[in-house]
Order: C-alpha cells, then structure tokens, then sequence
C-alpha cells in the first residue's frame, strides 16, 4: 500500500510535514531491521523492474526539471547532472539489482570469543535506523540512496535538490511500488514532497526521527548542515587529493599514475589536486609530466623550484595548496623529501585520499602509518578510492571523519555493532 499523502497545509508547515514524515520513518525503521534478506532483495529488484517499466515517466518528468532549469539559467554542467538519459536509468535499474547481490551485513556476527567465565562475547551488525539524505542535482542518487538504505535495514528519509524534484517524486512512485511489492512498509523510503528550504533545517533538528544524517552536495551545504545539525552527520568537506613522487619511485608509474589521477576525471572528489615530486628527481619527471598535463589542457600553478624546471607554469599562491579545483587546475610543489611531502599533507590535505609512488618499502609503510586520510594509497591513482573499486559495490559517500564510519561508505558503513553475549546460566561472582 501506498503510504498517506501528507495534506498540503502540512506540508506548508515544515516542522509539522518533518515531525509527520519523521514518525512515520521511525515505525518503518522497525519493520525494516526485522526484514529478511530475500524481502529486501525482492523489494530492490522490484524497484528496478518498476523504473524500468516507467522509463518514459521518468524521462518526461525529467524533461520538466531540465526546462524549468535551463529557465533558470543553470549551467551546462549542472544540466547535464541532472539528465536522466536512458543509459543513466539503465545504471539505475543495474545498480539496484547489484546493491541486492550484495551480501546483507545485518546479523552477521564477529570476534565470538571465550571467556574465562564460560561466556561468549561477540558483536553483530545492526541497521542505524532513520537515515536522512540530503544531496543535490543528481536524481539517480535517490535510487542508490534508497537501495543501499533498503538493503542495510534502515528507513530513509531523502530531500533532493528542488532543481530535480519532478525527477525524484517520480523515482519515489517506484520505490512505493517495491516495497509495496515485498510486502515491506512503503513508508520505508520517503523522499520530501517539498522543495522548502526549511525542511533541511526541520530534517537536520530532528534526532528523536532521524538517527544520522548525510549530506552529499557542495561545500556550502555540508558546511551549513555540519554547523547546525542536531544529528550526527557523516560527512566530507573537500577532496583535497595529493600524490607523492619520492626520488625512489618507477618513473614509468609515477607518469602514468599522476596524469590518471589528474586527468581520469576532474569533478570527483578523489582527482589529486596537489601533486608533490621528490626535489633529487623533479628536474627528470616533470618536464614529461608537464607537457602532457599541457596536452590534456590541464593549467599548472606550481611553487618556485616548479617554475624553475616549467617555464609555462603559473605560480601557485598560498590558496592553492588547499584549493579543492574539481577542475583542469593542478597545484605542483617540489619538496625536499618524503618528510616534507608528509607535512605538506598534514598541513593542506583535507584527510580524504594521498598516495605515495615510490619502490622503497619502509618509505611506503611510513606514508601509510603516517599520513592520517580515509584512504592512503602505495603506487595506485587516488581515483581508486570509491566504493565499487573497494569492492563494497555502491557506496552513499565518502567520510572524511574519523567516528562512525571512514572511508566509502557502503553497506556496513550504514550499519553500527552491538555486543552480544552468549551463555549457559554464567553468574557473575
């Protein structure tokens, strides 16, 4: 059954429609952690064959959002996020359908031990509960969204952008339909039929119906939801990449993972932004670096021993060292040695991704203990980290904090632990 429409005066009412919204979440939330499996399963592969089945819907109602955005003067790139191309809506039906291949993470026990008692201790993963979503132009992401939440156990309570919001109450019709279909409460995902504003702050002031929040958008948004937010929030701010070049490393690896890491794609939050190069073997790597950073277009703001080696670079200012581009725009700074690239890092980085190429093996292993990211890499582009790559399948985001999860967060990053004690009538003495 379809959940009951919220009445348009409540809806009109921000703290009232989220107070509504929120109950409903937290009922289905139970239903949810208790569900099976194969119902889960079910549900998302009945989501899949439905948006499949709607494609045509979900195209027109796209096609009001991209008017009504065009209208509004967004940009070409914005527009074309927020397309739904029929090869987009194939990788929404073939994500939902990989999200339920996935192996479940609810009730799986680990670390089940003796002790000296008599009793076991173990910790079992348990659903988190009300998960809020808050994201940005994308309208795919509130399938990947709902199935990942779907398929951990939790309720979802997700506000998409207002520039997709035909879009996404369109997808919404679908996910109503699944759950409907596995017999699992449809209040389970609820995506806001609102585009007020205020329904973040009422969403993000609400921990008695919402259990954690994430935000997937620009800086401006997660600064703004990390600054006010009364429920814990998973989050990253900036993807301010970096790769090592030590005087130890395999030239041949060093080019091709610096220009893959740069060049693979430039709007992700794992593109380096900073490439750092040993000072004993800049003057040999970076002429070659430089002209093919030139030949894919890529502008380079560099620090004096840079400008020294590349004649065409600009130089780089103190911003730039921190500067999360998301652009064509690479920052390059000779340091003297793997010390230098480590504090250059601890100092600008922004602890998300930073790769060290190099073929010494206690220099590896220092970058590794050392160097305090969600993910540190040894000669591999920093576009590997990602929740697919990983092997976690689709991932909700990356967190850059260090509680509760870390790194892309997949299916047990939406799940939490709870000890468990197995017994046979232990008294304690």
């Amino acid at each position: 059954m379809s959940p009951t429409p919220a009445s348009e005066a409540r809806i009109n009412d921000p703290a009232a429609y989220l107070a509504d919204v929120g109950k409903r979440a937290r009922a289905a939330a139970g239903a949810l952690a208790r569900a099976g499996t194969e119902a889960k399963n079910r549900a998302l592969a009945a989501i899949a064959e439905d948006i499949d089945r709607r494609r045509e819907e979900l195209i027109a109602a796209n096609r009001l959002d991209l008017e009504a955005g065009a209208a509004k003067g967004l940009d070409a790139a914005l527009l074309d996020r927020l397309e739904l191309t029929p090869g987009r809506i194939d990788g929404m039906t073939e994500g939902l359908r990989q999200i339920a291949a996935l192996p479940d993470p609810v009730g799986s026990i680990s670390g089940l031990n003796y002790r000296p008692s008599g009793i076991q201790v173990g910790r079992m993963r348990v659903p988190l509960g009300v998960i809020g979503i808050i994201y940005e132009s994308r309208p795919n992401v509130t399938a990947d969204a709902a199935g990942l939440c779907l398929k951990s156990g939790n309720a979802s309570v997700l506000r998409g952008g207002s520039e997709a919001f035909a879009s996404n109450q369109a997808i919404a019709v679908s996910l109503r339909h699944g759950l409907a279909a596995a017999e699992l409460p449809t209040d389970g995902v609820q995506v806001l039929a609102t585009t007020d504003r205020a329904a973040v702050g009422a969403m993000i002031a609400n921990p008695e119906a919402i259990d954690v929040i994430i935000p997937r958008g620009g800086k401006g948004l997660i600064e703004r939801i990390s600054r006010e937010a009364r429920v814990p929030v998973i989050k990253h701010l900036d993807g301010v990449c970096h790769v090592y070049i030590d005087d130890q490393a395999d030239a041949e690896k060093a080019f091709a993972i610096a220009l893959n890491a740069k060049t693979q794609r430039y709007g992700t939050c794992n593109t380096m932004e900073t490439l750092l190069i040993a000072a004993g073997v800049a003057p040999a790597i970076l002429p070659r670096l430089g002209a093919a950073f030139a030949a894919e277009g890529v502008e380079l703001r560099g620090c004096p021993a840079t400008r020294d080696i590349l004649a065409d670079c600009a130089a780089a200012t103190e911003a730039d060292w921190a500067a999360e581009y998301l652009a064509p725009i690479l920052a390059v700074r000779v340091v003297p040695d793997l010390d230098g690239a480590i504090e250059h890092i601890a100092r600008y980085g922004s602890s998300h991704t930073d790769a060290i190429v190099t073929e010494d093996y206690s220099r590896a292993r220092r970058f590794l203990r050392e160097v305090d990211s969600s993910s540190v890499m040894v000669n591999a582009s920093t576009r590997f980290a990602d929740g697919f790559e990983y092997g976690l399948g689709a991932e909700i985001g990356i967190s850059t904090d260090k509680f509760h999860a870390r790194g892309p967060v997949g299916l047990e990053g939406l799940t939490s632990e709870k000890f468990i004690v197995l017994g046979d009538g232990q008294i304690r003495g």
